[in-house]
């Protein structure tokens, strides 16, 4: 055998092993979703969106909420039995309205228990999931975050706040038609959220809940901690499954050449007077 053929079948196995270590990890994931669906009698759904890195090339992958997201969620809730619970593992930044919308008002409308589990963080379209659940799950230092609406790089609270600050005479019609827009986008993702929590609470305490979480109260990026999230009288517990973790780590996050952080993977209790 030549260098050459040791060359060639090197690059093949190096081409492969992406393609294979893929299919080791949807498998694994498949595996343990039955595994969670057994133990809690339950539909178990994932909506999971990490950086991804392409499989030969490298690049890295944002993800985020979109309108093929929304029709697989529909899809499995209505292959799922009005009697079986259902448990939705989310982790995810937001993402489009539209799909998070069309998720939450599905999962409102099952008859049977609806649970949320956030093991990390569900920014923004990911709260708005969430809050259509009967119980919301948060690993102790998991977030939540606010709803309100995003016109491209601006938060439309922002964009009506700093036309409010100006004469309508000195502006331009792009910004007066922003202004517009951010007007009705606050009010229709209010509207959304008051009918979400409908049900779950006093029409006049889900009134202000919708207005806190969706006019501007806080950046975007606010981190809402379980503390506070149980303060807004959300259902919300720290129950967290161990399978649910197992889960997350079938998200291996893109392998840097430097690492940025490091520790040996194993658990670490106290023993005596020595950490074993």
């Amino acid at each position: 055998m030549s260098i050459l053929d040791i060359f060639w079948i090197y690059f093949i196995l190096a081409s492969l092993q992406p393609i294979l270590t893929q299919k080791w990890l949807e498998s694994s994931r498949l595996r343990l979703l039955r595994k969670i669906e057994t133990q809690r009698g339950s539909r178990v759904i994932a909506l999971v969106h990490r950086q991804e890195t392409m499989s030969l090339l490298g690049f890295p992958i944002f993800r985020y909420i979109n309108i093929e997201d929304s029709e697989q969620v529909l899809r499995a809730i209505k292959l799922t039995d009005p009697s079986v619970p259902i448990d939705l593992i989310v982790h995810t930044p937001g993402g489009l309205v539209l799909a998070a919308r069309q998720i939450a008002h599905a999962l409102k409308n099952h008859p049977a228990k609806v649970t949320v589990f956030v093991p990390h963080y569900a920014m923004s379209g990911g709260t708005l999931i969430a809050l259509a659940a009967d119980e919301i799950v948060m690993d102790p230092n998991a977030v939540l975050g606010p709803v309100d609406p995003q016109l491209g790089e601006y938060p439309a609270a922002s964009i009506l706040r700093a036309v409010q600050q100006k004469d309508k005479n000195e502006l331009d019609d792009r910004t007066l038609i922003l202004a517009d827009i951010s007007e009705k986008a606050i009010a229709q993702l209010k509207a959304c959220v008051r009918e979400i929590l409908r049900g779950k609470m006093s029409d006049e305490r889900a009134e202000e809940l919708a207005a806190l979480l969706s006019t501007g109260k806080w950046t975007h990026d606010y981190p809402l901690t379980y503390e506070e999230v149980k303060a807004l009288g959300l259902p919300v517990s720290t129950e967290m499954p161990e399978e649910v973790y197992a889960f997350m780590e079938l998200f291996p996050q893109p392998k840097q050449r430097v690492p940025t952080v490091q520790y040996v993977p194993v658990p670490v209790r106290q023993r005596g007077d020595r950490t074993q």
